[in-house]
């Protein structure tokens, strides 16, 4: 596989890299990135494709589940260095549909040790959903109910995020907008989540 992906960086080069020779240079010398993207970490989901953007256009932070936990330092460390050394003006949390960490909610997982742990980060938006609709009874029920807790997960981030004293006050000076994005896999449609 290791062969593949500098075979697929050979290709990468020929082709991309050498017609927008010039866009790369300008990157090589520093970011200046608008946007700072907090997004699931599937394989699935390559957000500068799905946004048609350029290398340097979003500052990326991914993990299970997009998540914007308060507790979490890595976060943290990316906030502060989009916000105060960046000068991002955008912050986006990116949910998607089927998403294995809003299946795992609903999932046994007595065999793991740090999945449920990080899971309890979304665990509200699950009861959110339940307390709204009756359990699913047929697989389109399951499936409608599954993107509900998707798009309140990214609700529910936004909530984590605006916690963070960083955001807060950014928010508060105008210097930032956050924003809830959802990501369809089976349509490639990008909306947002109000």
């Amino acid at each position: 596989m290791i062969d593949k992906l500098l075979k697929g960086n050979e290709e990468f080069r020929r082709t991309t890299f050498s017609e927008k020779k010039a866009e790369y240079s300008v990157l090589a010398q520093g970011q200046k990135p608008s946007v700072l993207w907090i997004g699931c970490s599937d394989s699935r989901l390559q957000h500068g494709h799905i946004t048609g953007t350029m290398a340097g256009t979003l500052f990326m932070h991914r993990n299970i589940g997009n998540m914007a936990p308060a507790n979490d330092w890595s976060l943290a460390t990316v906030l502060e260095y989009g916000i105060r050394h960046l000068k991002v003006r955008h912050i986006v949390i990116c949910g998607h549909s089927d998403c294995g960490a809003i299946k795992g909610l609903d999932a046994d997982l007595q065999k793991d040790v740090y999945i449920p742990n990080w899971l309890n980060h979304a665990a509200e938006a699950k009861k959110r959903v339940d307390a709204k609709v009756p359990k699913p009874s047929t697989p389109g029920e399951a499936a409608v109910r599954s993107r509900m807790i998707e798009q309140e997960n990214v609700r529910l981030q936004l909530e984590h995020l605006r916690a963070y004293p960083i955001v807060r006050d950014a928010m508060e000076k105008k210097e930032i907008e956050i924003h809830g994005l959802y990501y369809d896999l089976e349509t490639g449609i990008l909306s947002k989540v109000d």
